[in-house]
């Protein structure tokens, strides 16, 4: 089988269910795993890829995701002839169902009901767990100037808020909306995680917004954004990651949430 991936959590995916042997493209994204994606002939960006040299590669199947890659761009290759996986989990549960579908689609269901099943493990004592804790109300950030966050219809508020954390932007009509530092403190999350990708957020920057808002700078942190918007192979250890996340913020939450 040909396989070409425009988005980097799927091509992880793909090696993961042991087919990374048959992956013929894939986006300069793609980065994981890093001692073997290398090997795969980079097609492009995932909201520009090179629609006619995936044509001239003649895969079997292309993967592609909803939010990170572009209509037009799945709807030329369609018309080109070519099938096409399209997937847009939003929970961890949905991303269970997305694994099971997509290695039903390049033929190997055991890797991916392996994988499947950890997450819905996981997922079930995460949540069971965070039942007997406190909540912790958090903010998400994943830009700087524009300030930006994440509301409730997103992968890493629902691994987030599973975990026992209460977005605060939850209920915002944008998935990513655009705040300001004085809505940031007035809406007094106890604590502000600080994503490092899309935008490469680093202490530094925590330190600034702590200047910037007035918020205390111990009630910020840096995470993860792999580990928690990587939807695919990656969010068994994302679940984990997560209740780590809101555990270590546990004592900034005041009692009783």
């Amino acid at each position: 089988m040909r396989i070409v991936s425009l988005c980097p959590s799927l091509t992880e995916l793909v090696f993961d269910l042991g087919r990374g042997g048959e992956l013929v493209g894939r986006t300069k994204f793609c980065i994981h795993p890093a001692d073997r994606v290398g090997a795969v002939e980079k097609v492009g960006g995932t909201k520009n890829p090179k629609i006619d040299r995936i044509i001239e590669l003649a895969p079997d199947i292309v993967l592609l995701n909803e939010e990170e890659n572009r209509r037009e761009d799945a709807e030329a290759l369609q018309e080109a002839g070519l099938r096409c996986h399209v997937s847009f989990p939003r929970t961890a549960l949905e991303t269970a169902e997305m694994v099971r579908s997509i290695a039903a689609a390049i033929d190997t269901r055991d890797h991916g009901e392996r994988i499947a099943r950890d997450i819905e493990a996981r997922h079930e004592r995460v949540t069971r767990a965070a039942t007997t804790r406190s909540p912790v109300r958090f903010a998400y950030l994943i830009w700087r100037e524009p300030w930006m966050t994440v509301n409730a219809d997103t992968f890493v508020s629902a691994l987030l808020t599973d975990a026992g954390g209460r977005n605060v932007y939850a209920g915002r009509a944008d998935r990513y909306p655009t705040i300001t530092l004085r809505e940031l403190a007035a809406d007094e999350a106890d604590v502000v995680l600080l994503s490092t990708e899309p935008f490469p957020f680093k202490d530094a920057h925590a330190d600034e917004l702590a200047k910037l808002s007035s918020i205390p700078r111990e009630r910020m942190r840096i995470v993860d954004g792999e580990m928690l918007s990587w939807h695919g192979s990656r969010t068994p250890a994302g679940i984990d990651y997560a209740e780590q996340v809101i555990a270590d913020a546990g004592d900034l939450a005041p009692a009783g949430g």
